[in-house]
């Protein structure tokens, strides 16, 4: 896959449809590959007439990885996405965000508001008080370490498995061996667990956006589950209370992840916004 230089580091990324329609740039969460749009989500969203981009972010999958010590903030990592749209000569995208993406995709919007189309923030929060407070079982997700997987790949894997069910959508559960894949694919591809702690800090870094969406005006759906365990539903409501006209669309039996059967109702949120920005 292309890699771009930009912001000052080097950025793997991925498009696809033709370079001619509205481009969409889809922004991923906590220690999440860009793999994690997955090459049939995309193609759906091309068969509806965008140019869609993927990217990994920085300290995750085959971006450039920091060292022990580096600190950086959302903003940063606003700025890297600015630079791969800098790079591929696009002047404005639709942005779209899940979790951790939907903050960085948030202060695209704050600090980048020329570029910014239309706004799609999922399952994610303004980082005000109470907008971020898991439950105990799923803020284990976060904090309990991984196995490591050279030592005992089964337990890793297993580990794995288990974090996808705890935050995963009730309604919509994962097929074992799916999930089995999944885990074993994110391993293979890049393992880098210091990384997700400095994109933690980055979000710890980076306080309540509150005040600052307020003075968004830009098209935005904020799309969240009803049943996240991870960033609860306080997170998406405060969101979509804050950016002027956001929409809300809160979703039944949906979890802190993007199931199969749930991706014309996600592509449903992201084109609306988009629609809205014509």
């Amino acid at each position: 896959m292309p890699r771009a230089s930009a912001n000052g580091i080097e950025i793997e990324y991925e498009t696809f449809g033709p370079a001619d329609a509205p481009p969409v740039l889809l922004i991923n969460g906590l220690g999440s590959q860009m793999t994690r749009w997955p090459v049939p989500f995309c193609e759906m969203l091309v068969a509806r007439g965008y140019h869609v981009v993927r990217f990994d972010n920085r300290d995750v999958g085959l971006s450039t990885w920091f060292q022990s010590g580096d600190r950086y903030t959302l903003s940063d990592m606003a700025a890297d996405a600015m630079g791969l749209l800098d790079h591929l000569k696009i002047d404005k995208a639709h942005i779209v965000g899940v979790s951790m993406g939907g903050m960085i995709a948030q202060t695209v919007a704050i600090e980048h508001p020329q570029r910014t189309l239309s706004l799609t923030s999922i399952m994610s929060a303004t980082g005000a008080p109470g907008t971020l407070d898991s439950t105990p079982e799923a803020a284990a997700v976060l904090t309990q370490p991984a196995p490591d997987p050279t030592v005992d790949e089964a337990a890793f894997v297993a580990h794995g498995i288990k974090n996808a069910r705890v935050i995963g959508s009730p309604a919509y559960p994962w097929p074992e061996e799916a999930l089995r894949e999944r885990v074993l694919s994110d391993m293979r591809r890049a393992f880098n667990p210091k990384g997700v702690q400095r994109q933690r800090g980055a979000i710890n870094a980076s306080g309540d956006r509150t005040e600052k969406l307020k003075g968004l005006n830009v098209p935005t759906v904020v799309l969240h589950g009803e049943e996240d365990p991870l960033v609860p539903k306080a997170g998406g409501l405060a969101t979509a209370a804050a950016i002027p006209g956001a929409e809300l669309r809160l979703i039944p039996g949906m979890g802190h992840d993007l199931p199969t059967p749930l991706y014309d109702t996600i592509i449903d949120a992201i084109d609306a916004a988009a629609r809205r920005a014509r």
